[in-house]
């Protein structure tokens, strides 16, 4: 097949898996609406210069993703599919770049292997019909190190360097300047177990600074020289408390993140244990990008293992070389007479066998739900299991599907291990597809929709609308809010007791529920799956 033309299949291929049915399940609370929130004021204030969340100063994040989405709601509108659909795009570019730089850097079917093993491990593929903004910021990183890489088995060592800046730049304004500390991280590891930068010249390497404060100054230096420094202030001071805090309770044990690459990227993620000590590569330059990428690796899932906040994606930059690492292996598995270990077959359906079982039990566990409920200490849980969702034990047919596939696949792997990897992502490319489509809608409507309806009542309505006991940005976003020329409808002590100016409503979880109803001033409006309706008096 033509260089050309298998670009062009894998960009249809993608463009199928990526861009359809984006909008058919509400935003997730927080991050998806937190984002989708900053570019819907962008686009109302015509503010594109600073992040605002209601209408105030939002200093958590950089503006470069919500760009895009406010592109994309000027063209799609200001809905679901509009805010994922630039990680839609992002999808396809990173299987676009994976090819291409497996292709450099090893040869034709490595790229193909680590391009299928990307798109068919869990989590990655699920980030890609998401509206968060850490697909944009990984493969920008990625980027940026591939570019470091060329410095030294490139021709063009300017052109890279100032390359690298610009997409670690990116990154920058992407997620802050976290992408700063894992490149220099990654750099200090390199140099000890490079024994030295040899390769490089110091010249050369000193471009990617330059360009990269460049490229933020386009944002940071704009920011400061219209507002002063307190935003900018505030800025490093939330990334620096983010590093060593738990933020909203995102806490976690050590091996946190060693457990969601584990299950979350599978199943790249277990051919990490196809150990051989024969080497995987051949050739300096393809033994050196492996190298990158173990450090990249390492680096990434150290840091954020070390870091308080443990939230999923904050290791989803590992996925890049996590998934270059399987395809090495799978590589060698399928062109060199080397056998898959029994270790390797026994994770990969040991895993496979584990989410299997819980894809059947989801339509258990909703038809059997009233049996569950008095078992459950938890009165938001049982709250949201009042949801009304239909289900039907044919669902579990799902389930039991995959478990088959992933049986037969393993079993094929011991006679033609490239026909059995080939049934394997195709099985899990199907099911993911399954599990996004089908089974994510009947999940948030257990876990959100009640109150997401409840704010999108209130569109077009001159009301307040305010979230007690919780944090959210549901209700901004879904009720599309307006500034508001009152500054004390900011403060939610004034819209519980004081001279409010307009119809107030409120919502709480059900545990909260008892301190509101005790207030005199509320009357309580309605109860659904685990949400309390108020409004004032």
């Amino acid at each position: 097949m033509p260089l050309s033309l298998r670009y062009i299949v894998i960009f249809i291929v993608a463009s199928f898996l990526f861009f359809p049915f984006l909008g058919q399940v509400h935003l997730f609370d927080w991050d998806e609406i937190n984002f989708a929130e900053c570019a819907r004021e962008m686009i109302v204030s015509k503010d594109y210069l600073r992040m605002q969340i209601d209408f105030q100063p939002f200093w958590e994040k950089p503006p470069l993703f919500i760009w895009m989405q406010v592109l994309a709601m000027k063209l799609f509108g200001v809905n679901e599919y509009a805010a994922r659909f630039p990680n839609a795009l992002i999808g396809v570019m990173t299987l676009l770049t994976l090819y291409y730089v497996g292709r450099r850097v090893v040869g034709d079917r490595l790229a193909t292997w680590w391009t299928v093993t990307y798109a068919a491990a869990w989590l990655p593929h699920f980030y890609f019909k998401s509206g968060i903004i850490d697909p944009l910021f990984n493969l920008l990183i990625f980027l940026a190190f591939f570019q470091v890489y060329l410095m030294r088995h490139g021709e063009r060592k300017t052109m890279h360097g100032i390359l690298s800046g610009l997409f670690l730049g990116l990154a920058v304004l992407t997620k802050g300047p976290v992408a700063i500390l894992v490149a220099l991280l990654a750099l200090a590891v390199y140099v000890v177990v490079n024994r030295g930068l040899w390769g490089y010249r110091i010249g050369y390497l000193l471009l990617i600074p330059l360009s990269a404060f460049v490229t933020t100054f386009l944002w940071f230096g704009a920011e400061v020289i219209s507002n002063g420094w307190w935003f900018f202030n505030e800025f490093i001071t939330y990334q620096v408390r983010l590093l060593q805090t738990e933020d909203a309770g995102h806490g976690g044990p050590f091996f946190y993140h060693f457990l969601i690459l584990l299950i979350g990227c599978f199943p790249a993620s277990v051919f990490l244990f196809q150990y051989n000590r024969r080497r995987a590569t051949t050739g300096e330059p393809a033994r050196d990008f492996t190298r990158w990428m173990w450090i990249l690796f390492w680096v990434v899932l150290i840091l954020f293992s070390v870091v308080k906040t443990k939230i999923v994606h904050y290791s989803s930059l590992c996925y890049f070389p996590l998934t270059y690492l399987a395809a090495l292996q799978l590589y060698r598995l399928s062109n060199e007479r080397i056998e898959i270990s029994k270790g390797v077959q026994v994770l990969l359906l040991t895993i496979g066998s584990i989410i299997a079982v819980a894809i059947t039990a989801l339509p258990i566990v909703g038809i059997n739900k009233a049996k569950l409920i008095p078992l459950i200490d938890d009165p938001f849980a049982v709250g949201n299991l009042q949801a009304n969702v239909s289900w039907s034990y044919v669902e579990c047919l799902w389930g039991a599907l995959y478990l088959v596939g992933i049986w037969v696949s393993v079993m094929m792997m011991r006679r033609n291990f490239r026909i059995g990897m080939v049934v394997l992502s195709i099985v899990q490319i199907i099911i993911i597809q399954v599990t996004v489509l089908h089974f994510t809608p009947k999940i948030e409507a257990f876990s959100q929709r009640a109150a997401i309806n409840y704010f999108k009542g209130f569109q077009g309505k001159d009301v307040y609308v305010k979230v007690l006991g919780y944090k959210s940005y549901a209700h901004l976003f879904y009720t599309k809010k307006r500034p508001q020329a009152n500054k004390n409808s900011y403060n939610e002590e004034w819209l519980l007791t004081g001279p409010v100016d307009k119809p107030t409503y409120f919502i709480c979880k059900i545990m909260e529920a008892d301190r509101y109803r005790a207030m005199p001033q509320l009357q309580q409006i309605g109860e659904k799956n685990g949400f309390v309706f108020f409004r004032r008096r």
